[in-house]
C-alpha cells in the first residue's frame, strides 16, 4: 500500500523542509485513517516484507525477479510509515524468510478461527484466496484511496472462479508481478472454465489428456511450471508469529509521539484529519476551560488588578494588527487563581477581524482606562502572551504601552522544540494541557445572551453583522487563561532543557525591539521601484520571444510538460532526473543542464529559458514590494522569531531578506530603498565571516585562530596552507575553492556536494577536502565531535545554549540519519550566529535610547543591520553600532564589523 501511494503521489509535491520525501507515508498514512475511520476495526495489524529472500526464491531464484530495484526515495520511507504506526501503537509483524502475505494469511486464519470478521486490505491479488462469507480484501481500484470490497461474489464477478480456486487460476495465467510464467494462450476466461469443469486444479491435473486443441497441448507442455506457480502462490497461514490476534487489539495512542511524529513529517493537516475523523480511546481533551469573566469599570478597575498582587497574569488581545500597526478593541486578563477580567478598549471598527469574531461596543471609561494603563505599563506587573508582538503593536495603537513582559508561551513552546511546525496556542493547549481552548463551564459573571436551550458558545462564530456576534468576553478569557497555565507547563520543561536565559534575556527582549523596527518601515522610492518592474517585465518578454525564436515556435515557458516536450524530443538534449511526470525541469538541473551542453544546438533556447525565469522572480519580487508600499512611502516587513529552527530570524510580507545582493539586478532593488524624510543617511553594518570566526571559536583550531588574528584575508590565508603557497600566490580560483569548502565544511558539505558546486571531479574534491583537514585538524575533529556529541545527548548547542534535539541522529533511516548529521553540524554555527546578531541587536536599541540619540534600527538581514542616521548623528551611531555588535560574543578571534553610510541601502553598502 506504502508503494503504490509513492507512485499515486508526485515525489515533488511532498517532502519536508529538511528535504525528506514524504508522498509514500502520507499517502499510507491517509489510507490508514480512512480504513480506520470507515471500518472501526477493534483489532489491527501492518504486516511487512522483511527482505526478497524467502522459501519461494529458493525454489525458484526468478521469482520476482522482474521487480525493478525501489527507488531511492521509497526505501527511506518505510521507517517512516512504522514510526507513525507506533506512534498510533499499531503492531508491525513481520516474519523473516516469509512475505507479508503470509503473515497475514497467518494471523486471518487465527482470527477466523476464533470468531472474527476480517478485513484484509492489500494490493496483491494473492490475498483472494483468503476471501470467504468472514473474510473480506480491501483491493485498491486506483492509488489508495478507491478501495474495491472483493467478497465472494466480488471475486467469482471478476474472475469466473470462488475465492478459493483464484490462486489455482493465477497458477495457469501466471503472475506478471511476481515473474511467474502462465500457460501460454490460456487466459483468465479458459483457465475459469477448465477449472469449473474439472472441479479445480487437481481435477484439472488428472484429466489434463482429455484437453483438445492448442490450448491443451500448451498445458500438457507447461504443466510443470503450473504446478511450481501453485506452490509459490499459496499463502502459508501457520507461522510461528511473535503475536496472536489477542495482542492487536486496537490501544490508545500515544498523543506525544503523535505529534512529534506528524511535526517532523510535517503533516499538519493530515494530523487534524486524524484527531477529527478518528475517536481515540484515550480522548485528546479532557476538557475546556472554566473561567469566571469578571467586567470591572471605573474604581473597579484598579481593584480588580490590586486583588492580582504581584501573581503572573495571562492577556489575551482582541483586535487587528499587522504592517508594523494595529489596534487593540478589548483585552481579556486571567490570572492563575482561575479569576478573569474583560476590558473593551474600543468599538471594532469596520474589517476588524478578531480570533473570535467577536465585538465589544463600546470603551472604558477614563477611570478605569487610566488604571488598565497603569498596570499594563507597570513592570513589577508580570504578564505573560502568546505569540506578544501583534498584540503589542495592537495596544500601541491603542494608546497603551506594557511593559513587565516575563514570558511569552510561543517562544518558550518554539525554544523548547524549534523543529515544530505550529505553535498555535490551541495545538499548545491540546498538547501540553490536554483542554480545548472552550468555556468548560458556565461564566457566572458573563452576561448570557442565550435562549434557554442554545447550545453551548461556539468561538468560531462570526456572522456579518457585528451586532450578531458573540459576547466576546468568554472566549477571550479562556485564551488568557490557557496562556497563563500554559507559562507554568512550558516553563518547567523550557528548564529542563536549558533554555530559560535564552527566552528572558534574548528572546522575550527582542519581540519589543522587533515591533518597533516593524512599526518604523524602510523609506522605498516608489517612482524607481516601478520602473524596475517595467524593465524585468520587458526582459520577460524579449527572453521569451529569443526563446521561441530558437525552436520556431511558442510554448507555455512555465509549463513543466511542455518544456521536457522541447528539451528532450525536440532539442534532443540529454534527459535530467527522472520523475513521475517525466524528466525534471527545476532550475538546479536546468543550469546543470547548461553546463553540460555548452555548443549544444538546444543551449541557446536554456539560456534564455533560465534568463526568462530570474527576470520573472525579480519581477515577482519588485511587484510584491510596491504592493506593501505604505501611503507614507515606507515598507514594513513582519519578522518571525519561531520559523527557522537554527534560530536566525525570517522577514515576511514582503520578505526583505531574499533580495539578492551578488547581483546587478539585486543591487539595483536595494537602491530603491532609500532615507525617509528628516533623516540624513543610511547605515548599515555586518558582520565579517562571522560563522567561519565562530568555527574557529567552536573548534579551537590553530590556523584558522591564527588567520583571523593576523588581520590577513581568510581565505587567502587557509588557500596559501592548502595549496602550499605563498599567500600573494594564491590565484582567484584556488580562493574560491577555499571559501566554498570552508563555509560548505560548517553545513555539512559532502565531497559529492564540493565537486557539484565547484563543477570538478568528485576525487579531486575529496583530495581538497583531506589536504584542508591535514592542515587544519582542529576543525576536522570539531566537526566530528559535535555529530559525536549531539548523538550521545540527543541535541547540539549554541554558545549562548540553543539546543535543537536531533532524534533522528539514531535513526535506522540512512537519509533521515544523514541529515540530522548535516544539521548537526550546521546549528551549532549558524545558530550562534543567529544569537550574536540578536544580542547585538538589542544593545543597539538599548545604547541609542540611552544616548538619547533620533537615529534608529530599521532591518536586520541575516548578518546585517540597517540604520537611518538622523542629523549629526553619524559619528555617534557608527561608533555605538561597532562596540555594540564587536561587544557581541566572547570569542577567541575578534568579531569585525564593517560599516558604510549612503543615501541608499545600495550606497550604504560595503
Amino acid at each position: 500500500m506504502a508503494y503504490r501511494a509513492f507512485f499515486a503521489l508526485p515525489v515533488e509535491n511532498f517532502s519536508t523542509t529538511t528535504g525528506q520525501v514524504t508522498n509514500a507515508v502520507y499517502g499510507f498514512t491517509s489510507m490508514l485513517i480512512n480504513v480506520l475511520r470507515d471500518e472501526a476495526p477493534t483489532h489491527v495489524a501492518v504486516a511487512f516484507d522483511v527482505s526478497r529472500e524467502t522459501f519461494r526464491t529458493q525454489e525458484y531464484a526468478e521469482y520476482k525477479a522482474g521487480r525493478s530495484k525501489s527507488p531511492e526515495e521509497f526505501s527511506g520511507q518505510v521507517a517512516l510509515v512504522k514510526e507513525v504506526l507506533a506512534a498510533l501503537r499499531i503492531q508491525v509483524v513481520e516474519k523473516e524468510g516469509f512475505e507479508a502475505d503470509d503473515v497475514i494469511g497467518t494471523l486471518t486464519t487465527q482470527a477466523r478461527a476464533q470468531g472474527f470478521e476480517v478485513l484484509v486490505s492489500t494490493g496483491d491479488r494473492d490475498a483472494f484466496q483468503l476471501v470467504d462469507e468472514a473474510t473480506t480484501v480491501l483491493y485498491p481500484r486506483r492509488g489508495v484511496s478507491d478501495l474495491l470490497r472483493m467478497t465472494p461474489d466480488a471475486v467469482e464477478e471478476k474472475y469466473g472462479v470462488r475465492p478459493q480456486r483464484y490462486p489455482e487460476l493465477a497458477a495457469l495465467v501466471g503472475e506478471t508481478s511476481d515473474n511467474l510464467p502462465g500457460v501460454p494462450g490460456v487466459g483468465p476466461k479458459t483457465a475459469a472454465k477448465w477449472l469449473t469443469a474439472h472441479d479445480g486444479l487437481e481435477g484439472l491435473v488428472a484429466d489434463v489428456d482429455q484437453l483438445k486443441g492448442k490450448a491443451g497441448q500448451a498445458l500438457r507442455d507447461h504443466l510443470d511450471q503450473v504446478l511450481r506457480n501453485r506452490r509459490l502462490n499459496r499463502l502459508v497461514v501457520d507461522l510461528d508469529l511473535p503475536v496472536v490476534v489477542d495482542d492487536l487489539v486496537v490501544a490508545p495512542w500515544d498523543r506525544e509521539q503523535v505529534h512529534q511524529v506528524f511535526d517532523a513529517l510535517e503533516f499538519r493537516v493530515l494530523r487534524d484529519r486524524l484527531f477529527a475523523t478518528l475517536a481515540t480511546p484515550e480522548p485528546e481533551a479532557e476538557g475546556g476551560f472554566a473561567v469566571d469573566v469578571a467586567r470591572p469599570r471605573g474604581a473597579q478597575v484598579a481593584e480588580w488588578l490590586a486583588a492580582r498582587g504581584g501573581a503572573l497574569v495571562g492577556a489575551h488581545v482582541l483586535g487587528r494588527w499587522g504592517a508594523g500597526a494595529g489596534l487593540a478593541t478589548g483585552l481579556a486578563l486571567a490570572a492563575e487563581d482561575g479569576t478573569a477580567a474583560w476590558f473593551p478598549l474600543a468599538a471594532a471598527q469596520d474589517g476588524d477581524v478578531t480570533p473570535d469574531g467577536a465585538v465589544d461596543g463600546g470603551g472604558l471609561d477614563e477611570e478605569g482606562r487610566a488604571a488598565l494603563a497603569a498596570w499594563l505599563a507597570d513592570p513589577d506587573a508580570p504578564k505573560v502572551l502568546h505569540d506578544a508582538k501583534g498584540p503589542l503593536q495592537a495596544l500601541a495603537g491603542a494608546g497603551l504601552a506594557l511593559a513587565g513582559l516575563v514570558s511569552d508561551t510561543c517562544l518558550a513552546a518554539y525554544l523548547c522544540r524549534p523543529d515544530q511546525r505550529s505553535y498555535d496556542l490551541a495545538d499548545l493547549a491540546l498538547r501540553h494541557l490536554h483542554r480545548e481552548l472552550r468555556v468548560e463551564e458556565e461564566p457566572t459573571g458573563a452576561v448570557d445572551a442565550r435562549e434557554e436551550g442554545e447550545p453551548q458558545l461556539a468561538l468560531d462564530m462570526g456572522p456579518a453583522d457585528a451586532d450578531e456576534r458573540p459576547d466576546p468576553a468568554p472566549g477571550a478569557a479562556v485564551r488568557a487563561a490557557a496562556v497563563v497555565e500554559l507559562a507554568g507547563v512550558l516553563a518547567g520543561e523550557l528548564s529542563e532543557r536549558g533554555g530559560t536565559a535564552l527566552l528572558e534575556e534574548l528572546e522575550l527582549p527582542l519581540v519589543g525591539v522587533l515591533a518597533r523596527m516593524e512599526s518604523r518601515g524602510v523609506a522605498a522610492d516608489r517612482a524607481q521601484l516601478e520602473a524596475l518592474e517595467a524593465q524585468f517585465a520587458r526582459t520577460v518578454e524579449e527572453q521569451a520571444e529569443s526563446a521561441y525564436a530558437v525552436i520556431d515556435r511558442r510554448v507555455n515557458l512555465g509549463s513543466p510538460k511542455q518544456l521536457q516536450e522541447v528539451l528532450f524530443d525536440q532539442l534532443e538534449m540529454p534527459k535530467t532526473k527522472r520523475i513521475k511526470t517525466g524528466y525534471t525541469t527545476d532550475a538546479e538541473a536546468l543550469a546543470d543542464l547548461l553546463v553540460k551542453t555548452e555548443g549544444h544546438p538546444g543551449s541557446g533556447f536554456l539560456v534564455h529559458l533560465l534568463a526568462h525565469r530570474d527576470a520573472s522572480r525579480l519581477r515577482q519580487t519588485v511587484e510584491g514590494l510596491l504592493k506593501t508600499v505604505a501611503p507614507d512611502g515606507r515598507i514594513r516587513t513582519t519578522y518571525m522569531q519561531t520559523i527557522a529552527a537554527t534560530g536566525r530570524l525570517s522577514s515576511t510580507e514582503p520578505n526583505l531578506q531574499n533580495i539578492p545582493i551578488r547581483t546587478e539586478e539585486g543591487r539595483r532593488i536595494r537602491r530603491a530603498f532609500v532615507v525617509g524624510e528628516g533623516y540624513e543617511s543610511l547605515l548599515t553594518a555586518d558582520y565579517s565571516q562571522i560563522e567561519m570566526r565562530i568555527m574557529a571559536h567552536l573548534s579551537a583550531d590553530e590556523g584558522l585562530v591564527e588567520a583571523f588574528r593576523s588581520g590577513e584575508d581568510l581565505h587567502s590565508f587557509v588557500g596559501s596552507r592548502v595549496f602550499d603557497v605563498e599567500p600573494a600566490d594564491v590565484t582567484p580560483e584556488m580562493r574560491s575553492k577555499i571559501k566554498a569548502m570552508s563555509y560548505g565544511l560548517a553545513y555539512g558539505l559532502s565531497a559529492f556536494g564540493l565537486s557539484r558546486q565547484l563543477r570538478i571531479a568528485v576525487d579531486e574534491a575529496r583530495t581538497l577536502m583531506d589536504e584542508y583537514f591535514e592542515r587544519f585538524g582542529g576543525v576536522r575533529d570539531y566537526l566530528r565531535g559535535v555529530v559525536d556529541q549531539a548523538r550521545s545527548t540527543g541535541y547540539t548547542e549554541t554558545i549562548l545554549g540553543r539546543r535543537r534535539y536531533l532524534p533522528d541522529l539514531t535513526s535506522d533511516n540512512r537519509q533521515r540519519r544523514e541529515m540530522a548529521e548535516r544539521m548537526a553540524l550546521n546549528a551549532p554555527i549558524q545558530g550562534s550566529a543567529a544569537d550574536v546578531i540578536k544580542v547585538a541587536m538589542l544593545g543597539v536599541e538599548e545604547a541609542v535610547v540611552a544616548q538619547g540619540l533620533r537615529s534608529r534600527m530599521l532591518l536586520q538581514v541575516h548578518d546585517e543591520l540597517v540604520l537611518e542616521v538622523a542629523p549629526g548623528e553619524r559619528e555617534a551611531l557608527e561608533a555605538l553600532v561597532r562596540e555594540q555588535m564587536a561587544g557581541a560574543a566572547d570569542l577567541t578571534v575578534p568579531l569585525d564589523v564593517s560599516v558604510g553610510v549612503g543615501t541608499s541601502w545600495h550606497e550604504a553598502g560595503h
